[in-house]
């Protein structure tokens, strides 16, 4: 199978995923860039931002003429982590590669089991706390500064539980906030980004811009929890994949 086909059946998969489930679609990115299409694992951090940009800010601009987002509090969510994202992704360039692919597995585990466990239901009579708010926005951006997610999967449970959003506010802002760690990170990866393969990552954008508009319409079809429960077991194989081709 050519790259040019790899990359627009991997990248139409991702945004499948990234359409259907609103939040961790965008892990699959960097192991279909490793191991299908032959990038470094620093190379896959970086081209998998270029990715989640593009697929988030073109899904924000759905959620947001649905009214679904929620401007002032994600724009102050995101700038908690404006400048951690931008740390993480000068670190990420200097980190072994080995560290990376650890990391990564890591995080892929966790977004799994998030997924199988049954979602938080807002409390609109919770308390905000700002320390607490600021802290999930400044993990969520280094997360996506050192490992080129979205984070949506841990986005959405923060908004929820921690700013008492209702369940489509949260999707909808976490699109933002996403979007504006993807950013920052990429300034400062801007010399990294232009030594990729963009015959391989424009394909791959552009098919995983498709495939998020038919994963909102898929979702509407099959019920949310199975298409997690589905996705979660895919992601709990590549996690253990990536472990394994790390340590031996």
């Amino acid at each position: 199978m050519s790259t040019l086909i790899l990359a627009l059946v991997a990248g139409g998969v991702v945004g499948l995923a990234l359409g259907a489930l609103g939040g961790g679609g965008s892990v699959l990115a960097v192991p279909a860039l490793i191991y299908l299409l032959g990038f470094t694992p620093a190379e896959a951090t970086t081209a998998s931002l270029l990715i989640v940009t593009a697929t988030s800010l073109t899904a924000l601009y759905a959620h947001a003429r649905a009214g679904h987002v929620r401007w002032k509090a994600g724009a102050a969510f995101a700038a908690a982590g404006v400048l951690p994202a931008a740390l993480a992704g000068a670190a990420a360039a200097r980190l072994p590669q080995a560290a990376l692919t650890l990391a990564f597995a890591g995080v892929a585990a966790l977004a799994a089991v998030k997924m199988l466990r049954p979602a938080a239901a807002a409390d609109g009579n919770r308390e905000v706390r700002r320390g607490r708010a600021a802290g999930a926005g400044a993990g969520l951006g280094a997360l996506t500064g050192l490992l080129g997610v979205g984070g949506g999967f841990l986005a959405v449970p923060a908004l929820v539980t921690v700013l008492a959003f209702e369940m489509r506010a949260a999707v909808g802002t976490s699109l933002l906030v996403i979007s504006v760690n993807s950013l920052a990170s990429l300034a400062t990866r801007f010399g990294a980004a232009g030594a990729l393969d963009w015959a391989v990552v424009g394909p791959f954008t552009a098919a995983a811009v498709l495939g998020a508009w038919d994963g909102k319409r898929l979702a509407a079809k099959v019920s949310g929890p199975r298409l997690q429960r589905v996705f979660a077991f895919a992601l709990l194989a590549v996690a253990a994949f990536m472990l394994v081709e790390a340590v031996t």
